[in-house]
């Protein structure tokens, strides 16, 4: 990405504040990082500077992109914060956090991560269940970590506590490239509805 170029939409992404203990947890946030500058997206995330948050705004910002953080006070209390992001975002509570990370974004994304990662990243489910946006969201995941997960919901479904169409909100990808593709392509028929005329933004 040029440096001043303005960036074409913007991607949250929800992952642990841990990297966890398979290296390729670590070189899948790195290379969806890169790849999210390389396609003129901006990050983002919590605005931490550890773990696999950490991991992928260094990415990010080591090719050229952008980084928006947002960061309660008491986590920047404890010298948690990234300070080298294009924006950092100080807030008084975790749910102004997560709203301002949902209004910020065009599309949602999820990598491995423990309750936190799960706790945005089904909000924003809910939110699409309820009707309250309708922008993509998606899990990346390379490793079968989210097999379980993805599991558990066919099940929810099949005993009738989600309807299908709500299960289908999210989608799960295997690489950055096909995963950015997709959202680039839910975004841009969100903003051709929005606007009356046809949008290119991939």
């Amino acid at each position: 990405m040029t440096k001043g170029l303005k960036t074409k939409w913007s991607l949250a992404v929800f992952c642990g504040s841990k990297v966890g203990n398979l290296p390729v947890f670590e070189s899948e946030a790195r290379s969806l990082g890169r790849m999210i500058a390389e396609k003129n997206v901006r990050l983002v995330y919590g605005g931490g500077h550890v773990g696999l948050m950490g991991v992928v705004a260094d990415a990010v910002l080591e090719a050229g992109g952008q980084a928006f953080g947002v960061i309660p006070q008491a986590l920047v209390d404890k010298e948690l914060a990234h300070n080298k992001l294009t924006e950092l975002v100080v807030t008084q509570t975790m749910h102004h956090r997560k709203a301002i990370m949902a209004d910020q974004s065009d599309a949602f994304v999820a990598l491995p991560g423990g309750f936190g990662t799960l706790d945005e990243l089904f909000e924003i489910l809910t939110w699409a269940q309820l009707g309250i946006h309708h922008k993509p969201v998606a899990l990346l995941d390379g490793t079968g970590f989210f097999d379980g997960l993805v599991d558990w919901l066919g099940k929810v479904t099949s005993f009738g506590f989600l309807k299908t169409k709500d299960r289908e909100n999210l989608k799960v990808f295997r690489d950055p490239e096909s995963l950015l593709v997709f959202l680039a392509g839910g975004v841009e028929q969100i903003r051709a509805s929005a606007q009356g005329r046809t949008l290119d933004i991939r």
